[in-house]
């Protein structure tokens, strides 16, 4: 009888309850929304790369894309994913809202669904400890605390150093600094101060500093569907402009010295053919510095029996005096700061020997400047061959560059340069250095095997071999082909003056293609390049005076 009173009671409850949960469950179903009009869905998101572990759940699915014209790429503020506890999950990469991109793994999505990280703190590389490293050839490489590295030879000779910042340094034999790489610009030390700084500028424009007051600026242009270069000189604030024909050789290409001017013929037979008799010609250079500076090393011939061996002396005196200039205005150039250890010759005014009685005789031989002389002689008759015809005189077609002509192996330093010796060390060349070139062919790197043949104090040592760049070689030889072309107009001018025999009227005509206007801007962009090796040579330097230098 209790029993079923009990299972009344239970029912009755059931009942009640029934009753009360019924509406309230009618209710949250009427809230829910309706399914959304089947339409043409917005492109999906990118998805992002999968996270190294998957996210956790989020309480809701996320919201389908907005259809077209819905405002689909211009989302609203996101609702930040949640995992079932509420916090924000533990990794980033989650697609963004509609229209947006996902963001990397690893990193917070952007508010926008932009896909940009949030803020990283890169990596750095620890800088190495001070202290010396041993390599198995017998060298070693030193690290200072100032963050440059220095190597040394097995001899112990310092040959490079690189500082904190990455600018390279070689060194001489003496353990002074003979070439600086910063980026894209060379810089070669030469005695005394002197240097060559090279250089590509932003509009491509190749520049190369010879001094404080001297150098040229160089543009490529087309002429009548040939390809040309021009260069414009600046010397001392005087400016002029050559030209250059470019050509192909060996799958590479070469600046030939196009003529502005061709003389007539008579003109050059007087200039190739022995003079009516020997000529004794005064130079006025007997107070001059620059010759008082160089007697160890160079004397012009007695007497000249034809005019190849007065433009010979004439090519040698010029480089001598652009040289004397170029160390000159390294001394008096305060600016420079240098110390001694980039300085490795003084600065010698008038008529005083340098160097000592052991350089008292001149190391410039008779049998050198012969060579030279023919040389000379040879590129006379091929400049009246060249005016005859109305050529430029610039080989056409896969022909091989002035640099490597069989008949052409002496040449003059037209500029300071540096080299690659046997120990790793360098040494340089300076203008009015004699070279001989030993091969033909270059190597893979576009280098032949020269000789030094005579060379001033504290360049590379006669008899030394080295590889040269045939572009080195090549601007040589335009050097001097100009040169010449300088020196007839100068005996064009003074014949029958000082002693010279009369000549007949020059005549000639100007050549079209070897004819440019000078570019302006040239010093402007000379000082600029000058500043600029300035801070490197600072740098290096200072980096070389560390405390901790060894």
């Amino acid at each position: 009888m209790h029993f079923g009173v009990r299972n009344n009671n239970v029912q009755k409850w059931f009942v009640i309850l029934t009753l009360l949960v019924a509406p309230a469950l009618a209710q949250a179903q009427a809230k829910k929304p309706a399914a959304a009009p089947a339409a043409k869905a917005a492109p999906a998101a990118r998805p992002a790369a999968p996270a190294s572990r998957p996210q956790a759940p989020a309480a809701r699915p996320a919201a389908r894309p907005a259809a077209p014209g819905s405002g689909a790429g211009h989302p609203a503020t996101p609702t930040r994913p949640t995992t079932p506890s509420g916090k924000a999950g533990p990794t980033g990469g989650k697609a963004g809202p509609a229209g947006g991109k996902a963001g990397p793994v690893g990193g917070k999505a952007s508010p926008t669904g932009s896909g940009k990280p949030s803020s990283t703190v890169k990596p750095t590389t620890p800088a190495k400890a001070p202290g010396t490293t041993k390599n198995p050839d017998g060298s070693k490489t030193v690290t200072r605390a100032n963050g440059s590295t220095t190597n040394f030879n097995k001899s112990g000779k310092q040959t490079s150093m690189t500082t904190a910042s990455g600018k390279t340094a070689n060194f001489n034999s003496h353990g002074t600094v003979s070439s600086i790489h910063s980026g894209g610009m060379t810089i070669n030390k030469g005695p005394g101060g002197s240097r060559r700084v090279e250089s590509v500028n932003k509009n491509g424009t190749r520049l190369v500093s010879t001094g404080r007051h001297g150098g040229y600026a160089e543009h490529s242009f087309s002429r009548g569907g040939h390809n040309y270069v021009r260069r414009t000189y600046v010397y001392n604030g005087h400016a002029y402009a050559r030209v250059y024909g470019r050509y192909s050789y060996g799958g590479y290409y070469y600046n030939g010295y196009v003529p502005g001017y061709y003389y007539g013929p008579a003109y050059y037979g007087w200039a190739y053919n022995p003079w009516p008799g020997p000529v004794y010609y005064g130079w006025g250079w007997g107070a001059a510095p620059w010759y008082g500076y160089y007697g160890y090393y160079y004397q012009p011939y007695p007497v000249y029996p034809y005019a190849s061996l007065w433009l010979t002396d004439y090519l040698i005196a010029q480089n001598l005096q652009l040289a004397y200039a170029a160390q000159a205005a390294a001394a008096a150039d305060s600016s420079q700061g240098y110390s001694a250890q980039f300085v490795t010759a003084a600065y010698h005014p008038g008529g005083n020997d340098p160097f000592g009685p052991d350089k008292a005789a001149p190391v410039l031989t008779a049998e050198l400047k012969q060579a030279l002389a023919d040389e000379v002689k040879a590129m006379i008759a091929a400049e009246k061959q060249a005016a005859a015809s109305n050529q430029s005189a610039v080989p056409s077609g896969d022909q091989p560059p002035g640099a490597l002509d069989p008949n052409f192996r002496v040449f003059v330093v037209s500029s300071t340069l540096t080299e690659k010796t046997a120990d790793g060390t360098e040494c340089s060349l300076s203008q009015g250095d004699f070279i001989t070139r030993l091969e033909d062919t270059p190597d893979a790197d576009k280098n032949v095997k020269v000789k030094v043949s005579s060379s001033q104090k504290d360049d590379c040592a006669a008899g030394t071999q080295l590889s040269v760049s045939v572009d080195d070689l090549q601007d040589m030889y335009n050097s001097f082909h100009e040169q010449i072309d300088d020196g007839l107009k100068s005996l064009s001018e003074n014949q029958g003056k000082n002693g010279l025999p009369a000549a007949p009227a020059a005549g000639g005509h100007a050549v079209a293609e070897g004819q440019a206007q000078p570019d302006l801007t040239t010093q402007t962009d000379l000082d600029a390049q000058q500043k600029d090796a300035d801070k490197a040579e600072t740098e290096v330097q200072q980096s070389a005076k560390g405390p901790d230098n060894n």
